[in-house]
């Protein structure tokens, strides 16, 4: 049985389908949402303007709160409670270092979204780089 679950998420859908799968099959495990602000870029957009902000921590967690907001709702419809963290940088990197203190990652894979087609060029493949190299077990919910 699964104890602590981590679960990566931003605006997508298939991250909102990857909490609901972790809720719903782990109903006894502490869930905690991870999101990463400051994603490099091919201009290094988001993480240049966060190094532009007086408080950067204050700033990241403004960008996070959108995406914490419906975590909540997710989770609130499920009666249950979340842990929610911010991360900083790439979004693979933040999941691998942090996926010692979980007993498995579960994330939403993007599969052929041709939107996100330039992004993952440039950025990489978030879920297959998190499932090569995890020291965890990883699910990947479509």
């Amino acid at each position: 049985m699964l104890s602590t679950i981590l679960v990566p998420m931003d605006d997508s859908e298939p991250a909102g389908r990857a909490l609901e799968y972790a809720l719903d099959n782990h109903p006894d495990a502490a869930v905690t949402v991870l999101h990463v602000v400051g994603v490099p870029s091919m201009m290094m957009g988001d993480a240049v303007s966060l190094t532009l902000e007086d408080d950067i921590s204050e700033a990241a967690a403004d960008r996070a709160e959108p995406i914490f907001d419906r975590a909540h709702e997710i989770a609130d419809e499920r009666d249950r409670e979340i842990e929610t963290i911010v991360g900083f940088g790439h979004p693979a990197r933040n999941v691998i270092d942090r996926a010692d203190d979980y007993d498995t990652v579960v994330l939403g894979s993007h599969g052929e979204d041709w939107s996100r087609a330039t992004r993952q060029f440039l950025v990489g493949n978030v879920a297959e780089t998190v499932s090569k190299r995890a020291p965890v077990p990883v699910t990947i919910v479509r």
